[in-house]
């Protein structure tokens, strides 16, 4: 049954939404409320990129100094409604997400500080942001593959999978470069 509703869940692409922006700070400041000081919380994914296409769905990335102390604090995710996922195929990371109404709205992913996966995921919203036309060729990339596969997240996640692993290995070397300059 957890397959059949995976494969069968909307793929909806969109043109970039202002107010996403309004909802990560919304949520970063619930989240606020129970992480750690010292965490430090990033808006990620195509959301974050003004002017890039996206799913209507906010994605968070959170560095923090102890994934012991996340998995002891399930139920203070729960009572700000998120559903704790595990590592939800990523090792040493945390996944919620959560849903309004039935529709997923964040994707929650918690990692240790200064790991490959923080390096990975910022490096690629940071490129996107400085490279307009590389942006806008993935915004039509995924609403193209999107429209082949719109009730098939399964079939959505690989029809750009190439692709984002070229983005990936730009962007990274992009962020290395820049870095040591």
């Amino acid at each position: 049954m957890e397959e059949l509703q995976r494969v069968m869940r909307e793929v909806k692409v969109v043109p970039h939404q202002t107010h996403w922006n309004e909802l990560f700070h919304r949520e970063k400041e619930l989240l606020q409320t129970i992480l750690p000081k010292e965490a430090i919380i990033h808006h990620i994914g195509s959301t974050s990129v003004s002017g890039l296409s996206a799913k209507p769905i906010i994605d968070i990335l959170v560095e923090v100094s102890s994934l012991d102390e996340i998995d002891g604090m399930q139920n203070f995710f729960q009572r700000l409604g998120y559903i704790g996922k595990g590592e939800h195929g990523i090792p040493n990371r945390r996944f919620f997400l959560k849903d309004h109404e039935g529709r997923r709205i964040v994707n929650l992913h918690i990692f240790l500080k200064d790991t490959h996966e923080v390096t990975r995921h910022l490096a690629v919203r940071d490129y996107l942001k400085k490279h307009e036309l590389e942006a806008r060729k993935y915004g039509e990339l995924k609403e193209a593959v999107a429209k082949l596969n719109p009730h098939d997240i399964e079939g959505y996640i690989q029809g750009k999978d190439t692709y984002v692993k070229q983005l990936e290995k730009r962007a990274l070397d992009w962020h290395e470069k820049n870095r040591s300059e």
